[in-house]
């Protein structure tokens, strides 16, 4: 699982069947020290996540089953929002 940002919602006005009612977000993804670490992502949201929440997502074939409906082109998907994050440094 990956850490991001959100940062924006994607708004389209065609989607696959598969992906209808799904929310998009734009999100940054994140380092362990919640440092900006790429270019920001499209994922889809299953956890009803706002405006610079923090959240964890999933890429590839696990992205897809995060949907309800298992046969979709989702690439990534958003699986929680995180309350608090402790990083422990050695």
């Amino acid at each position: 699982m990956k850490l991001g940002k959100v940062i924006g919602t994607v708004v389209c006005n065609q989607k696959v069947d598969s992906l209808s009612g799904v929310k998009l977000l734009l999100i940054q993804p994140l380092d362990e020290n919640l440092k900006n670490d790429g270019k920001p992502v499209v994922a889809c949201d299953t956890v009803q996540a706002g405006l610079n929440d923090v959240v964890f997502y999933e890429g590839g074939r696990e992205a897809a089953l995060g949907l309800t409906n298992w046969f979709n082109p989702s690439d990534l998907t958003i699986m929680g929002i995180i309350d608090d994050l402790h990083v422990e440094n050695e």
